[in-house]
């Protein structure tokens, strides 16, 4: 063998050997990953149980730490080790994530909606349009601390269509305000926007809708889940998972006329409906309730990401 390639070999070798790794004082990812599935686990425990929630949270915690032999100090530095190397700690996440789904369905778990869609593809009159990650770790910090996402209306889109922004989240967080926006916008061909926020302030399954606009054409739909919080430059914990991402678009159902046996529409029975609804809308009308529903100002430093926001409460201009 030539010297040549033993100087190729050597440099292969070496660069295998110094591919860093998680130090020895650290939990290892396995480990780590074997610890926060039973964290959750307790966690969930602890607030379906009788009692305080944060003082049963924490019996359960320091029983799961037992059962794995480390310390509640060694496991608080291995997170803040983790939680300042996002490339490391979201696959170790998203494999929890999983684990966690597994186990739940095993124990007869109802997925509910997020189940509901998961079989959908980019087609036909119920589709799931996302194409990005379906999970993703946000942090304060940028890059960290947003997930953008725009699509572009194609010839699969149709007047009248409307969408359920959906996903499932689980905070990781030691202490500070829980500031967490999620955000879509639909732009129409005549360049109108119709744009829905919530605030995402607890870990669970959270939606937004935006509802139909049937005289228009849709040109594209983006928004952003932001995770507030970046100006503390402190190394404590303030993690935020966000799995099970979907962007699910309805088709409007068309309305159909039923022909009487000699092909003509009957429009008897539909002209003495008409009238009654006109006797009863005096009626109706006063035994109504109108719910205004608004929408959550949202926060200023949520622009200063990839896609500049400037807006009010109830409405958000996103520039190109």
């Amino acid at each position: 063998m030539s010297s040549r390639y033993l100087i190729i070999i050597g440099v292969l070798l070496a660069f295998v050997a110094c591919k860093p790794g998680t130090p020895k004082q650290f939990i290892q990812p396995g480990e780590m990953e074997d610890i926060l599935v039973d964290y959750h686990l307790a966690k969930a425990m602890a607030y379906n149980s009788d009692g305080n929630p944060d003082y049963n949270l924490a019996l359960y915690k320091a029983a799961v730490l037992e059962k794995h032999g480390v310390s509640e100090a060694d496991f608080d530095s291995s997170l803040v080790y983790y939680y300042t190397r996002a490339d490391r700690f979201e696959p170790i996440y998203k494999r929890v994530a999983e684990r966690l789904e597994e186990q739940a369905v095993n124990l007869g778990a109802n997925e509910g909606e997020i189940a509901k869609y998961s079989m959908l593809t980019a087609n036909g009159d119920t589709a799931d349009i996302w194409t990005q990650r379906e999970a993703v770790l946000l942090m304060p910090n940028p890059p960290y601390n947003r997930l953008d996402f725009d699509f572009v209306a194609d010839t699969t889109y149709r007047k009248g269509d409307s969408f359920l922004f959906q996903f499932m989240t689980d905070y990781v967080f030691q202490d500070g305000a829980r500031e967490a926006v999620a955000l879509v916008s639909v732009t129409y061909d005549n360049d109108s926007v119709v744009t829905r926020n919530i605030n995402v302030a607890t870990s669970g399954h959270n939606q937004l809708r935006v509802e139909p606009i049937d005289s228009c054409g849709i040109r594209r739909v983006r928004g952003f889940i932001y995770l507030g919080g970046g100006n503390n430059l402190s190394t404590t914990v303030r993690m935020l998972f966000v799995n099970h991402l979907q962007l699910i678009r309805f088709h409007q159902q068309k309305k159909t006329e039923i022909p009487t046996n000699n092909g003509e529409i009957n429009q008897k029975d539909s002209l003495e409906r008409d009238n009654n609804a006109r006797r009863n809308l005096s009626d109706t009308i006063s035994r109504r309730d109108t719910v205004r529903r608004g929408v959550q100002p949202v926060p200023a430093e949520a622009g200063n990401a990839q896609h500049r926001v400037v807006g009010r409460a109830h409405s958000v201009k996103l520039q190109p």
